[in-house]
């Protein structure tokens, strides 16, 4: 009987600190009942992260590597990781981080979920003890809005992109070609039968992370966009505001008019002030509307460019 075939994927940029430290730990989880292969995404790094990669391919079979031309972002990454889980023709795929935030200790609970006929096992953290309490605030800040502009209550708060894909989720995550992706709204839109695993908050094993409060807050804002109409209430929630604003000179107008006794007194310039904005963003909303549905249809470009790999394609056969 074949063994599954298990791929591990692991976004690395500018890691030459931690992915010995990876190594080292994550191989205490590969067992021998399961085919496992681990396939290490160098994301345009400029320190050593390649050459580590490649000395650990040459003492252990297991580990496969595939090198960007640049630094195209940890969503490329992960779609190229998958990619490559296809190519080997995996029948489940996991993603994680290397630098130990997303523990190895729990591919044994992920793999039990996936025999368990989950299609897709994602983590989260159950709480940030020992992580930054602004750091802690934003991140709840962002589910609540995020929940809100995309109707998604899903989300779990502390959802991390450490999961599980079995061979049909990794299919249709593929088949999701946007240039700008987000992981954790792809994983609830694909759908399938999904479950959570929780685990307490992990510090980096060594190294600083890649992520500033701006590269986070502008990948939040692209999770939004994303996977909501996000610009539509920019327009929308102004066209509302002069909506009331319109009201309320209407009715300071007739109550001027009133006061004064006479209709001469009623104000109409702040009323058609007011009416050619409202008519402004709702011309606006529907603009957004329209480049929005248009989009759909144009992106198309390529979402990396590989440069090397010592990844071969297996068939079904093997």
């Amino acid at each position: 009987m074949n063994k599954k075939r298990i791929t591990i994927v692991v976004p690395c940029y500018n890691e030459q600190e931690t992915i010995e430290i990876y190594y080292n730990e994550v191989i205490k989880y590969l067992n021998d009942d399961y085919d496992f292969n681990v396939v290490f995404v160098n994301d345009g790094s400029k320190d050593n992260s390649l050459e580590i990669m490649k000395s650990l391919a040459e003492k252990d079979k297991r580990i496969k590597y595939l090198s960007f031309s640049r630094n195209f972002g940890k969503e490329a990454a992960m779609y190229a990781g998958l990619e490559a889980a296809k190519r080997m023709n995996s029948d489940a795929a996991v993603i994680m981080d290397v630098d130990l935030q997303d523990p190895p200790y729990l591919l044994p609970d992920l793999i039990k979920a996936h025999e368990e006929g989950y299609n897709l096992i994602f983590t989260r953290q159950k709480n940030r003890h020992g992580g930054s309490k602004l750091s802690a605030f934003f991140s709840l800040s962002f589910y609540k809005v995020y929940a809100f502009v995309t109707k998604d209550k899903g989300m779990a708060q502390g959802a991390r992109d450490y999961c599980l894909l079995d061979k049909r989720a990794v299919d249709a995550f593929l088949s999701i070609k946007d240039h700008e992706r987000f992981t954790k709204g792809i994983y609830h839109f694909v759908g399938f039968k999904q479950k959570i695993i929780e685990f307490d908050y992990q510090k980096r094993s060594a190294g600083t992370s890649k992520w500033n409060f701006k590269k986070l807050f502008l990948y939040a804002i692209l999770g939004m966009r994303e996977f909501s109409r996000f610009y539509e209430y920019i327009p929308k929630v102004i066209a509302w505001l002069v909506f009331f604003l319109l009201c309320f000179d209407t009715g300071k107008g007739i109550y001027n008019a009133v006061q004064a006794g006479s209709y001469a007194a009623f104000d109409w310039n702040p009323i058609r002030l007011d009416a050619l904005f409202l008519a402004l963003f709702i011309v606006l909303f529907y603009l957004f509307r329209l480049l929005y549905d248009v989009r759909k249809q144009t992106q198309r470009r390529p979402i990396y460019i590989e440069e090397e790999s010592n990844i071969e394609v297996l068939d079904e056969s093997e």
